[in-house]
């Protein structure tokens, strides 16, 4: 009882267990703050070891805030003639939500007896009041100005995405399925709309049951599409390397800062460049500037900035070989087409994201139907990701940069179309033709039983024959066991015989030495 009463209680439970507004409000801030110093800390690094610096402190942090607001898709105007820069470096933004992710997860966690969503509340608060401070620091006059109203509206957005989305995932809405933050889209305004469209489809036509198939395949077509554009990028990497063109020789002789500064911008900018890999290989490409093309078909190139990454865009002139990679896509597309042939045919991808699959396999119409979702899935996503990855860096000539968002969308739509739709027939009829007799009708599996009986009793002789052969081996395996029983038992009982008379002598010797 002493003991009990002198242990000290940590923490109460998770019921009981309280926690105010303002710590959740500082989580916000904290949250802010540490994506803020991630691009902080380089810059004024790089501003420190700069020997003769054109601007200051001042001028190094609102450097800082423009790229954090950059980072969250916020526009930010440039210079005196205030041009527009509207690049968003994906890395960045990627470091962002994951974070605000995070933090709406943890107060949702750890909320105790309050609404669920007072927690992400005051995260969203403590973020934007951070992010209201920097747009008013970065709106003054000075190399990088930011817009007030629509940075911070657009960062206001991205942080109540994804808190919402974290504290859905911890507050457990759909235990369910792999993939949360898909799903949570899909419960939005676009899942109401493809449900309702969904509800238009004959029965026969609609994949039930099917739901977490279409997501996993999407997400499959797009990692197949991001690693396409990816090694699109390499492959540039390494033929400029070896071709050294020297575009980018002049920018990589300002001084070591300079050099490190522009490697950071590289690394910041390089989910970018997968993008638009992806969209080169999907087939439309993207622009460097008004009037070009960069795609397999050919180059149109003007004058390009002296920036490293802009060294792989390929030569201008006819595509040739680079045609070959356009077979990235087709084999990005073959993933998802698999998939959903297994679902389809019953064999995984069922509701929930359990490995039973529907009750019964699909129609081909409703596996195409799948296929198409999922295609359209991608291709939203596609879309989305060409908008953020391009922009602008100034007006006139270079205010167009990037991908065209509808162009790549459709085009990776129809590629997962084109190839996933055969492929899904193809891998639902290897299946249901390996487990055919599993899947045969009522009146197929009666005539299957009547000819098995047919054949049973056609073989009944031989059938009593292997009964009394099997009855025999019975009876001559328990007879060799009771006999091997029997055996050691008996060696057991000749052991004990022998060791019993040493064991008495001893003890007769032992008693006539204490009595001497």
């Amino acid at each position: 009882m002493t003991q009990l009463m002198g242990r000290p209680i940590v923490e109460l439970p998770r019921e009981l267990g309280t926690r105010s507004v303002l710590a959740d409000v500082l989580t916000g801030v904290r949250t802010a703050l540490l994506g803020l110093a991630v691009v902080a800390v380089p810059v004024l690094g790089l501003w420190v070891v700069t020997p003769y610096a054109d601007d200051g402190a001042a001028g190094a942090v609102r450097l800082a805030g423009a790229l954090w607001l950059l980072g969250h898709g916020a526009p930010v105007l440039r210079g005196a003639e205030e041009a527009p820069l509207t690049v968003t470096p994906l890395l960045l933004g990627v470091l962002a939500a994951v974070q605000l992710y995070r933090a709406g997860g943890r107060v949702v966690a750890r909320r105790g007896l309050r609404p669920r969503w007072s927690g992400p509340s005051a995260v969203w608060c403590g973020y934007c009041a951070v992010a209201g401070a920097v747009v008013a620091h970065c709106s003054g006059a000075g190399l990088f100005r930011a817009r007030v109203l629509p940075d911070v509206l657009v960062v206001a957005a991205l942080a109540a995405a994804a808190t919402a989305a974290g504290a859905r995932t911890a507050a457990g809405a759909r235990p369910g399925p792999r993939w949360r933050v898909l799903e949570q889209v899909l419960d939005g305004p676009l899942g109401q709309a493809l449900g309702r469209a969904l509800d238009r489809v004959p029965p026969w036509a609609r994949p039930d049951g099917g739901a977490a198939a279409v997501r996993t395949a999407a997400l499959a077509a797009g990692a197949g599409l991001l690693g396409a554009g990816a090694l699109v990028v390499a492959v540039a990497a390494v033929l400029a390397a070896v071709a050294g063109t020297g575009r980018a020789t002049a920018a990589l002789t300002a001084g070591p800062a300079a050099v490190t500064g522009l490697l950071l911008l590289c690394a910041a900018l390089l989910p970018n460049a997968v993008v638009w890999g992806a969209a080169y290989a999907l087939g439309p490409g993207f622009a460097v500037g008004a009037g070009t093309t960069v795609a397999p078909a050919g180059a149109v190139l003007g004058r390009m900035p002296e920036f490293p990454l802009f060294a792989l865009v390929a030569e201008p002139g006819a595509g040739g070989w680079r045609w070959a990679a356009c077979l990235l896509p087709a084999l990005a597309g073959a993933v998802p087409g698999l998939l959903l042939g297994r679902a389809a045919a019953g064999r995984g991808g069922g509701e929930g994201g359990d490995r039973d699959g529907p009750a019964a396999p699909w129609h081909p119409v409703a596996t195409a139907v799948a296929v198409l979702a999922a295609a359209l899935l991608t291709g939203a996503a596609a879309a989305v990701l060409g908008g953020l990855s391009g922009g602008a860096l100034a007006r006139g000539r270079m205010a167009e940069l990037g991908p065209v968002p509808w162009r790549t969308g459709l085009a990776a739509a129809g590629w997962v179309t084109a190839v996933g739709v055969p492929g899904a027939l193809l891998a639902r009829y290897r299946a249901l033709r390996g487990s055919a007799p599993a899947r045969t009708g009522t009146g197929e599996a009666t005539r299957t039983d009547e000819a098995a009986g047919a054949a049973a009793r056609t073989l009944l002789p031989s059938s009593a024959a292997a009964a009394r052969l099997a009855a025999a081996h019975a009876a001559l395996v328990g007879h060799a066991r009771r006999s091997a029983l029997l055996l050691r038992a008996r060696a057991y009982a000749v052991v004990l015989r022998l060791g019993r008379p040493a064991a008495e002598a001893g003890a007769e010797s032992e008693a006539e030495s204490d009595a001497e």
